[in-house]
């Protein structure tokens, strides 16, 4: 028999945030559960994300002075503190931590696609605002990845989503495309009718564009 793990994190992300009864049995019995419950947000690809987003940030805020673990603490710093360096340094961490956590194993892959995308959609938002290009060094920092790994992942990104930039591997960059358009609307209008995993890829950053907005009003980044 076939396990359907997507199906399966959908049901558990529906059973705790959508029952206070069980969402209190987390916070007053088993705040441990949290690390499977912040993994299973990251990895949704529910339309509702934006908001299992915003549920689970106040629920980590309200529990971190009891319960601290590398993978709540990734989240925390993205999406609470936004510290990209710190984020960064907790990836590292979930790198060794969810190979060994039994019920995890089989999301590893995914967790770190998914946190990657996080990431690079933000540092992506704050430098296409600040300047033209972006370091391929620094983002691979971001990513905990070498520069060589972090080019082609940003190669096969770019390709597949048709976003507007492009790899200057002479001076190590990312360049920033000149349209006014932003790059999600570019990449929306240009995969509306595909049938590739680029619309599939589009449908996660469609959430995220939406809370850039919020994210770099409300505070300072640690973007060095």
């Amino acid at each position: 028999m076939k396990i359907d793990l997507h199906l399966g994190k959908e049901k558990l992300i529906e059973w705790f945030m959508q029952n206070t009864t069980h969402l209190n049995a987390i916070q007053t019995l088993a705040p441990h559960l949290l690390r499977y419950l912040t993994v299973c947000v990251i990895t949704s690809t529910d339309k509702k994300k934006k908001n299992l987003i915003r549920d689970l940030k106040y629920l980590i805020q309200q529990e971190s002075y009891s319960y601290r673990d590398p993978v709540t603490e990734f989240f925390e710093c993205l999406f609470v503190k936004f510290d990209f360096d710190g984020a960064q340094q907790k990836l590292r961490v979930c790198e060794i931590v969810l190979p060994n956590d039994f019920f995890l194993t089989g999301c590893y892959d995914e967790f770190m696609e998914n946190a990657r995308l996080l990431i690079y959609v933000l540092v992506y938002s704050y430098f296409e605002d600040h300047t033209s290009f972006l370091s391929l060094s620094v983002l691979a920092e971001k990513l905990n990845m070498d520069v060589d790994d972090a080019e082609k992942w940003i190669v096969n990104l770019i390709r597949n989503a048709r976003m507007d930039a492009k790899i200057d591997s002479q001076k190590g960059v990312i360049v920033m495309g000149t349209q006014n358009v932003s790059p999600y609307q570019q990449v929306i209008e240009r995969t509306k009718s595909s049938g590739t995993c680029a619309h599939k890829l589009l449908e996660r950053l469609r959430w995220e564009k939406s809370i850039d907005t919020e994210l770099w009003t409300s505070s300072n980044l640690h973007v060095y």
